[in-house]
């Protein structure tokens, strides 16, 4: 990482820091406008952070391999199934300082969500991680897309959807 693009992690992290207690962290910082706009409108789920590959075709060949469309689950203490992921969402535009990350089955019908608080409303690529299990609305062994959502001057606006993941 260069001298000017460590300095520019490092005060974003800084920034990001008020978004770190709801799992949410912004991502931008150390990705080239390239790699952003190769995944713009976009949810890559995986199971742990993603990092860039070196150059801008490592990178989305790193981020497109370890995208996941079947999350494996657990049961917790209470017998319930749960399952914890990290995202990370390339928004189509930034303007919301409250987001959601909403599931919807495959009828397209909303089953859940996941609120997410204080983001930073000029971020374009946010990252996180999450618990949901059952007792939030989902089923093992159905499908659901996931879509960040939000609103801005009073309308609501999908800012990225993932693809159809199973949840095993």
């Amino acid at each position: 990482m260069s001298r000017p693009t460590r300095r520019l992690f490092i005060l974003s992290s800084l920034v990001a820091a008020t978004v770190l207690g709801t799992g949410a962290r912004a991502a931008d910082a150390d990705l080239s406008r390239k790699v952003i706009a190769s995944f713009k409108g976009k949810i890559i789920l995986s199971m742990g952070k993603l990092e860039s590959a070196g150059d801008d075709k490592a990178t989305v060949a790193a981020f497109k391999k370890a995208n996941v469309t079947t999350l494996k689950g657990e049961a917790n203490g209470n017998d319930v199934q749960e399952w914890f992921f990290n995202y990370t969402a390339f928004m189509k535009q930034g303007g919301a300082t409250s987001l959601k990350l909403e599931f919807y089955n495959e009828a397209g019908q909303y089953v859940a969500d996941q609120t997410l608080t204080d983001v930073d409303p000029k971020m374009t690529v946010l990252e996180g991680d999450i618990t949901i299990n059952e007792d939030d609305g989902l089923a093992r062994g159905k499908k659901y897309v996931i879509k960040l959502g939000g609103t801005v001057k009073g309308k609501d606006v999908v800012f990225a959807q993932s693809a159809p993941v199973l949840m095993n």
